[in-house]
Parts: C-alpha cells; sequence; structure tokens
C-alpha cells in the first residue's frame, strides 16, 4: 500500500521494497554519494519514461520503505502504474532496479600491488631481479611484450606502464648503489625512521622518494633509497612498542595510492626486519590470490636451495602466528650457467619440478646486467633489448 502528504515542494511515498533491493538501494546510492530520495525519484522519472515493459520484480516479503519525492511526482507515479496494470510496489522496485542498472558502482581501484623479493642468502640477485622487474612493470605495455632482437625503442605505445616504486630495503643499499642514488644519511628521516619512531614523523616519504628520469619510464618509477642507518633496524624493532611485525606496512601505506606496484628489495637475513617484509606482501583481505607475495630468486645450486627452505619456515612460521596467507609468487632461478655442470642442471631441474611456486624465468650471468651497474643505470634502459631484459619483462608478464 502507499500513501503521501504533503511536505513543503516534495510529497512522502510511503510503499513497500523487498529488504535485499532497498539494501542495495542504499549501499548504491551511498557509493555514489547521492541523496536516497534522488535515487529514487530519478528512478521513477527512467521508469515512467521508459517505452519498454520491464521485467516483473520478485517482492515477496516487501518491508516498509518511506522516501521524499518532488511535488506532483507520486501522482504521476500513480497514474503510470495504473495504466501499465502493476502495483505500486511493483512499480517502485521496477523503478529502483532501473536506477540501479543505469547508475553502476563506480569500479574501486586495484590496490596497489606489493611484491618482496627475498632471499636469506646473499648474491643471488634479489637487487637486480627487484630492479628489472620494477622497470618491466614501468615500462609502456608494447615494450613489455618485445623480444631480444627486436627494437623495443621505436615500437609504437599501445599503453602507459604502471606506477611503480622500488624500496631498497637491504641496509646494504646495493639498489640505491647501482642506480646512482645516495643513501640517506644516519640520523635523517627515511623509510627505518617512519618504521620505528613513536613521533609523528616530519613529513611524507613520498618526498623522499626519487624519480628515475630515463624517458624510456616517463615518471612513472620512483625508488625510496636505503638508509645509512637500517643494520639498526632489527635492534630498533625489538624495543618498538608496537606491532613490530606491521612496521613496514605502516610507513609504506601511505604511500600506496600513489603507486600501482610496490617492489622490496629485502635484507638477507631472517630477523624481525625480514618478518616485517612478509607480513606486508601477504594476502590482504578481498585481495585477489597472486597479486602480492614473494618472488625469490635463487641459484642452480646446492647452498640456494638449503637457504630457500629457511626462508618458508620463517613464511610458515609467521603465517601460522598470525592467521595470514602469503602467496610465493615464484621463483627466479638466476646467474645460471649449464656450464658448470651436473650441479647446475640437476638443481634446475629441481627448482622446476616444484610446480609451486613455479619458476617465473631462468636468467643467464650475462655481461649486461654488470655493464648497467657499472654505469649506474636501469638495465632495461642501458640494454632494452638483451636477454636479461626480455626475461624481466617476462616475469612481470607472468605476474600481471
Amino acid at each position: 500500500m502507499a500513501s503521501h502528504q504533503a511536505g513543503g515542494e516534495r510529497e512522502k511515498l510511503v510503499s513497500k521494497l523487498p529488504a535485499s533491493l532497498r539494501k542495495a538501494l542504499k549501499v548504491r546510492a551511498a557509493q555514489l554519494s547521492i541523496d536516497l530520495q534522488d535515487a529514487v525519484s530519478e528512478g521513477i522519472c527512467a521508469w515512467r519514461a521508459s517505452s519498454q515493459a520491464l521485467p516483473p520484480i520478485d517482492t515477496a516479503g516487501a518491508e516498509s520503505f518511506g522516501t521524499w519525492l518532488p511535488e506532483g511526482l507520486y501522482d504521476d507515479f500513480r497514474r503510470v502504474c495504473i495504466a501499465r496494470g502493476v502495483s505500486y510496489i511493483q512499480g517502485l522496485a521496477q523503478s529502483v532496479t532501473l536506477w540501479m542498472e543505469q547508475n553502476p558502482a563506480e569500479k574501486e581501484a586495484a590496490p596497489t600491488r606489493r611484491i618482496i623479493v627475498c632471499n636469506q642468502k646473499g648474491g643471488v640477485g634479489k637487487t637486480a631481479v627487484t630492479a628489472g622487474l620494477a622497470q618491466a612493470f614501468a615500462e609502456a605495455s608494447s615494450d613489455l611484450a618485445s623480444r631480444p632482437g627486436r627494437s623495443s625503442i621505436a615500437a609504437p605505445t599501445s599503453a602507459p606502464g604502471l606506477r611503480v616504486l622500488m624500496v631498497d630495503y637491504d641496509p646494504q643499499g646495493h639498489l640505491s648503489h647501482q642506480l646512482g642514488l645516495k643513501t640517506i644519511g644516519a640520523g635523517s628521516e627515511s623509510l627505518i625512521t617512519h618504521m620505528i619512531s613513536r613521533e609523528r614523523a616530519q613529513s611524507s616519504l613520498i618526498d623522499l622518494t626519487v624519480v628515475m628520469t630515463e624517458a624510456r619510464f616517463g615518471d612513472r618509477l620512483r625508488t625510496l633509497p636505503a638508509a645509512f642507518d637500517a643494520f639498526l633496524l632489527d635492534s630498533g624493532l625489538t624495543v618498538f612498542r608496537g606491532p613490530r611485525h606491521a612496521a613496514l606496512e605502516r610507513a609504506l601505506l601511505p604511500l600506496e595510492e600513489h603507486f600501482d606496484v610496490i617492489v622490496v628489495d629485502s635484507p638477507p637475513s631472517l630477523g624481525l626486519a625480514m618478518d616485517a617484509a612478509i607480513y606486508y606482501g601477504r594476502r590482504r583481505e578481498g585481495e585477489e590470490p597472486g597479486s602480492s607475495g614473494l618472488v625469490i630468486p635463487v641459484e642452480a645450486e646446492d647452498a640456494s636451495a638449503q637457504a630457500y627452505g629457511m626462508l618458508i619456515n620463517q613464511v610458515d612460521c609467521l603465517a601460522a602466528d598470525f592467521e595470514i596467507s602469503v602467496d610465493q609468487l615464484g621463483l627466479v632461478v638466476n646467474k645460471y650457467d649449464s656450464r658448470r655442470g651436473y650441479i647446475a642442471t640437476s638443481s634446475l631441474e629441481k627448482w622446476k619440478s616444484f610446480g609451486i611456486p613455479p619458476v617465473l624465468a631462468v636468467i643467464g650471468d650475462l655481461k649486461e646486467q654488470r655493464e648497467a651497474v657499472r654505469l649506474q643505470r636501469p638495465l632495461l634502459a642501458y640494454a632494452p633489448d638483451s636477454c636479461q631484459a626480455y626475461h624481466m619483462r617476462q616475469i612481470a608478464r607472468r605476474l600481471s
């Protein structure tokens, strides 16, 4: 049943709607920042103007619903209901449904992906993989698809690359050095101070990031340099009064709105700093599996396999302690050379036999990466058509 009463320039509509439809209407109106009464008014106007018969709505269990309409609209609504041979409840349900169809919810922006490049063994190429993967994400999509031997510099750009942040989380600062960046001095504001300071930070971490000026990446690729005193992080976290495992997330969360992907070059350790990195890369509530997680560079030799086992034990313990899911996105077999014989070839087969996590790429120990480091330039800008550059794009493509 429906009734109306005077309400100034508006008239009150009292009718019924199914609970599910009423809830969906309120949520959609809130998402679009539209007053509920305006949403219903627009829906009735669109329904009244529609020349096509609309499918009936199941109104079983409809409950009382009231709102205000512009003066005169209620009478028009009743006349159309009578002319179409539908009840007021059915007419209102069709109007609300039509409004929701014509006003879809804005698609929520995808959450920032967090890729943690890690292995507690040093020298496996974490920094090279961090930098190369970040560069590949930041390139235009046509470059991402390029192959060795085909000019990618002159390739037409079909879509811009992603906004990417490289985080030098390793106290040794290799990533910063390889890109020609100075580490942040001891005592200065840095990622570390944002992680363990109990006082409000003086500025945003975004102000400490450095744009990679190579034209290939536009302004999409940035680096957060290492801090000189980052080697004190574990001891600082030990006395930190707060959730230590969430310290990295606490620091980087304000930056996420600026980036599509954050790639973290992790320290070669199994300490509290690594706990914080693993936790940051966990699968958040509502996040698709495989969006964020760990990329693990390894070598085709026995010591690397042992180190991998230790890392995964740490991941499993952290996941159990905090009831989280941490996705292993894949392995990168780095600096591979089959000429090293049985140890290398059999180790590679063992890595491939895992299945999960998959081997994302097998990268040879070639000269271009070392040359780029010597010149302190991004690999994909220095040697965009090299095999190593292709493999970095391959990893990015497989993770996309």
